[in-house]
């Protein structure tokens, strides 16, 4: 069979400078605001009547990855990092073909020119993924009820109650003005699911200092007592 070449439609800008931090599933961080940007052959004429969809199935290359080897058994987050399943009965980007499917919201559609900005919100997207093709989110088609969901049955729920210090709380209302969006609810909502690893979950180490990349800045913190997360500084790279 003759192999066959896709050619993106687009590339994700989103706050996810790496894959440490990014929700490990769509919608999780409604804050999480998110542009996609299409090709120049893509014009108006090839988004029109989608306005009227609240929802998008964004179909993507997990880019970063997509260059080690697959993994016919993988351990979900879901089932604390220390059970194994087959690829195929997970959402691992370490699969055969790199390719991630994700729900996300439809903000609005910007049109400028020939040019269209699809702004979205949910995104669990690295900055500049790879986007192959958008399809309309259906209800009545992609929402069953009788759906089962295996060992991800349940919804996760926030983990922890994320609280910040001065400093942090003044870097993060400059941010917000900078990028027109609240950094802190963004913050808020991407630490309190606890983005560590699962088999990092059970332990608490108090001197411990964490940090990811969100847009252009350097994001710390450490986990303390009852639950709590300190937000220590948003350092500009």
């Amino acid at each position: 069979m003759d192999s066959v070449t896709f050619q993106p439609i687009g590339y994700i800008n989103s706050c996810y400078q790496e894959k440490f931090g990014v929700p490990r599933q769509p919608n999780l961080v409604l804050a999480a605001k998110a542009q996609l940007p299409l090709m120049e052959a893509y014009n108006e004429e090839s988004v029109r009547g989608l306005e009227a969809f609240s929802h998008l199935w964004i179909q993507f290359v997990f880019h970063k990855t997509a260059d080690q080897s697959w993994k016919p058994m993988v351990r979900p987050p879901r089932l604390g990092g220390n059970k194994k399943v087959g690829v195929f009965a997970s959402r691992s980007n370490f699969r055969p073909n790199p390719i991630g499917l994700s729900v996300v919201k439809l903000d609005k559609i910007e049109l400028s020119g020939s040019h269209v900005i699809l702004h979205l919100l949910g995104c669990d997207l690295i900055n500049q993924t790879p986007v192959l093709d958008i399809k309309p989110y259906i209800p009545y088609a992609d929402s069953l009820s009788e759906a089962q969901g295996g060992y991800a049955k349940d919804e996760p729920m926030p983990l922890f109650d994320v609280d910040f210090t001065d400093e942090a709380m003044h870097q993060s209302n400059k941010a917000s003005l900078r990028f027109d969006e609240d950094i802190m609810q963004l913050i808020t909502q991407i630490l309190s699911f606890d983005p560590r690893p699962s088999y990092q979950q059970s332990h608490r180490d108090e001197d411990r200092i964490y940090r990811m990349k969100l847009y252009d800045f350097d994001l710390s913190w450490q986990y303390c007592e009852n639950n709590k997360i300190k937000v220590l500084a948003l350092n500009t790279l």
